[in-house]
């Protein structure tokens, strides 16, 4: 959609997403302890049709926050447990023969768990590049090809991936071409004290806490619609490109530790997650336009797996977050 046509209408609009964003996370909250900002990071790539690598080891609640999120959804919910042996076709499907009432013979196309709406692709890091390159496709055009047939995926289509950043024997690191192709790269932390004592109290005891169907996947296509109602002006859009710059080496908006520690910097893909996530955060506060506050906010989980250092920057075990963060500080907000 274009542009608000008045205030009132985008009022109302507003108003209503909220409603319904608080009607989702209240459901999560139900059974998810301690990740709201990990929640509210998956329900901005959901709704803008982007898809989000959650890192994290294991035991945090990556699997149960997604499983909870298609319950308070009302959408399907897929599962694909990553290992070094899963072939494509068990991703995608495959053509099988079957024999109709007339006897005659004829293929027919198995779906595989790829057609579904929120898809948790656990561990992907585990399975071979040819297997984890079957969902590139999936990913980007929200289709799968076989035997040179296309088959349309569900809507809306998210791919929520985890790995674990710690145990790293035999498996098979993520191409750059595929990481690009998440939206966000979230990092889920250990909870706290008392999360963990609530945590604690709600998994042990007698009844186990569920969510409840609140919104349609019609509904979230709607959701996503309105996000892209929101404008942001040039010079905010002028920023968000000098940003992206700024990660990349010998660039005029690089800082020295660019420079220093980066081989690449973000693609044109860093730039359009961060200003499709700072609508929703516009939207969210009732604004009809992005601020700069939105893109700070929405810049480290855009553009952290985005990033490759170079030999010294691995050797010296240095994080892209800090690189974003010093070109965050270095770059102004007005040229």
């Amino acid at each position: 959609m274009s542009e608000p046509e008045n205030i009132e209408t985008f009022e109302q609009v507003a108003e209503a997403f909220n409603a319904d964003y608080a009607k989702i996370t209240e459901q999560v909250g139900r059974v998810i302890v301690g990740l709201g900002e990990v929640v509210d990071e998956v329900m901005t790539c959901l709704l803008t049709g982007g898809h989000a690598l959650l890192e994290g080891v294991p035991g945090l609640g990556k699997t149960l926050l997604v499983r909870t999120l298609a319950e308070a959804l009302d959408l399907s919910f897929s599962r694909i447990q990553f290992t070094p042996d899963l072939m494509p076709t068990d991703i995608i499907g495959t053509n099988i023969v079957e024999t109709d009432e007339a006897g005659s013979k004829g293929f027919h196309f198995q779906r595989g768990p790829i057609f579904g709406n929120l898809v948790l692709a656990d561990e992907i890091n585990r399975a071979t590049p040819k297997t984890q390159s079957a969902v590139l496709e999936a990913m980007q055009e929200q289709t799968v090809t076989v035997a040179r047939r296309r088959y349309h995926l569900p809507s809306p289509f998210l791919v929520l991936a985890t790995q674990n950043p710690l145990e790293m024997e035999g498996t098979y690191p993520l191409p750059e071409a595929q990481l690009d192709r998440f939206m966000f790269k979230i990092r889920v932390r250990s909870p706290k004290l008392d999360e963990l004592t609530t945590l604690l109290d709600r998994t042990t005891g007698a009844e186990t806490p569920s969510a409840e169907n609140v919104v349609t996947g019609k509904r979230v296509d709607e959701m996503r619609q309105a996000v892209r109602r929101v404008v942001a002006a040039s010079h905010v859009k002028d920023y968000i490109g000098r940003l992206v710059l700024a990660t990349h080496p010998g660039s005029e908006h690089a800082p020295e530790t660019t420079d220093k520690y980066v081989r690449y910097g973000s693609s044109p893909r860093g730039g359009q997650a961060i200003l499709l996530a700072a609508k929703v955060l516009a939207l969210r506060d009732g604004r009809a336009n992005v601020a700069f506050e939105d893109i700070g906010k929405v810049v480290h989980p855009s553009l952290r797996h985005r990033l490759i250092l170079s030999f010294e920057g691995q050797a010296e075990g240095i994080e892209t977050d800090e690189i974003i963060t010093q070109a965050i500080q270095t770059v102004p907000q007005t040229p």
